[in-house]
């Protein structure tokens, strides 16, 4: 199963791999009638395609299929084929999809797309802050100009409230979600406050708790959890929210080049997002990332733990000359972290003292990668 936010390159790999297998593949769009029409009795056409690779692209839209792909791959692994039976592309996180339908867990390995991260668009004539311009979706960051960029990431948002909002939630008027989606670009990188979201949409805190779960399901925002420590004292319980693409943070914030964005008040929470976002995606599965905030001003923009501890302590700084908080030293202190770095806005890697190293995105990348 290859899940991923809509544009994200999904279907074009997923053709590449049909293409491959020649006539051993069968690629079924189920946004096209035709091809909707094909599983109307789903279990006899997908039984029929024995020996075939079955590409179903986004899945999402018939739930239903998963008990009978359940039932079909049961039946094959029963008679000795336990693999490469199907292919299926989504639009929407897991357990979205699967809210009310049978689960293949146990029956399927499972790969998220996400988009264009720096170590894959870091070159000779691409750099850090081109992407984080433009964000990570192959249409915007390859545009050939600034303006078309900015005008595909604005109709990337519209056809995600015209289109996958109302699938997964036909209650949720788009106007409303659209607002939100702007409220959110003004407060990125900050605590959620559902009741104060709330209060200015005019509807329940239950409702926006609501949107933001199918704004995460969707995998356009991300909600970073606060680190839950055993600690004698008072933490933040509230997690963090991020528009997970800094393109579309910059499209609704109307941001189209980097001088825009220089001059920007959302230039430094932009850049938060933006690191976060590469980091985790270089961390792999094994770490979890966390934030942590205490209210006497201890604060860690991002940490990553694994196995029960507290791995990488890491501070973010837009500067290429930065400094270390006073804040940070404070929770390295508490939460003893293995290594602390400060990931800053240039390329070079120093010690600061206190077992803090400053470095670069990409090679913060790098390390990550190298011990995911």
């Amino acid at each position: 199963m290859l899940l991923g936010p809509r544009q994200v390159g999904k279907t074009t790999l997923a053709r590449a791999i049909a293409a491959e297998r020649g006539n051993r593949a069968v690629y079924l769009d189920l946004e096209r009638p035709a091809d909707r029409n094909r599983l109307a009795d789903a279990d006899a056409y997908l039984r029929a395609q024995n020996g075939n690779l079955v590409v179903i692209d986004e899945i999402h839209r018939l739930p239903g299929l998963f008990e009978v792909l359940r039932g079909i791959i049961d039946d094959r692994r029963a008679g000795g084929d336990r693999a490469g039976h199907f292919l299926l592309l989504g639009s929407a996180s897991l357990d979205l999809m699967q809210q009310s339908s049978e689960s293949l867990a146990g029956r399927a390995s499972y790969l998220e797309l996400a988009p264009i991260d720096a170590l894959e668009w870091v070159g000779t004539d691409r750099t850090v802050d081109s992407l984080w311009v433009r964000g990570g979706f192959p249409e915007s960051a390859l545009a050939p100009d600034d303006a078309r960029s900015i005008q595909w990431r604005r109709d990337f948002v519209r056809s995600y409230l015209e289109r996958d909002v109302p699938m997964f939630a036909p209650r949720l008027p788009a106007a409303g979600v659209g607002r939100l989606w702007g409220m959110l670009a003004h407060l990125q990188a900050t605590l959620l406050n559902a009741s104060r979201l709330a209060g200015s949409l005019g509807i329940s805190a239950a409702a926006v708790t609501r949107y933001l779960e199918l704004l995460v399901d969707l995998q356009l925002v991300r909600r970073l959890p606060p680190w839950h420590a055993n600690l004698r004292k008072r933490f933040v319980r509230s997690p963090k929210m991020f528009i997970r693409d800094s393109g579309v943070l910059h499209a609704l914030l109307d941001i189209a080049t980097w001088d825009n964005l220089l001059g920007h008040p959302i230039v430094g929470s932009s850049w938060e997002g933006f690191v976060i976002e590469n980091l985790i995606a270089a961390a792999g599965d094994r770490r979890r990332p966390y934030f942590f905030r205490t209210p006497d001003g201890a604060e860690i923009d991002l940490l990553f733990e694994r196995g029960g501890s507290v791995e990488l302590a890491i501070e973010i700084k837009r500067s290429t000359a930065p400094t270390v908080s006073r804040g940070f030293h404070l929770a390295c202190e508490t939460l003893q972290p293995q290594a602390a770095f400060v990931v800053h806005g240039g390329n070079d890697v120093w010690p600061m003292g206190r077992g803090t190293t400053a470095t670069g995105l990409h090679a913060m990348m790098q390390r990550l990668q190298s011990d995911a």
